[in-house]
């Protein structure tokens, strides 16, 4: 099975249900690395935030993070100018995502990629 896994989630929301979606976003992609599954995790909108978050080692959800890293595909570009997380993106190592070209951004990641090619897509 292919899946992709998008967060938009924002770390910023200081709610426990924000931290928790993107906990169980990270714990999605673990379960479908363990079972073999062509996986991709994504970060877009507000959710580009999450890597400078979640790469501090005191986080609760570092371990988890640093587990399914290897699937993290990158980050919307232009979602992360927004949302001025393009320095911590750069610093934790993230890709910026631009295979959308859409007019007044500098690019977007491409969900309707996943569909296209047949990807399951799961938006947290």
């Amino acid at each position: 099975m292919k899946t992709a896994i998008v967060i938009f989630t924002d770390p910023q929301s200081g709610s426990q249900e924000s931290l928790t979606r993107m906990l169980n976003a990270l714990v999605m992609g673990h379960e479908c690395q363990r079972e073999g599954d062509e996986t991709e995790i994504v970060f877009a909108g507000t959710g580009t935030r999450w890597p400078g978050e979640l790469s501090q080692l005191g986080h609760p959800g570092n371990e988890l993070y640093e587990s399914v890293r290897t699937l993290i595909k990158g980050a919307s570009r232009s979602c992360a100018v927004r949302n001025q997380a393009v320095e911590s993106l750069q610093a934790a190592g993230i890709e910026l995502l631009q295979d959308n070209a859409v007019p007044g951004t500098e690019g977007v990641v491409s969900l309707r990629r996943y569909y296209a090619e047949g990807w399951k897509v799961a938006m947290f």
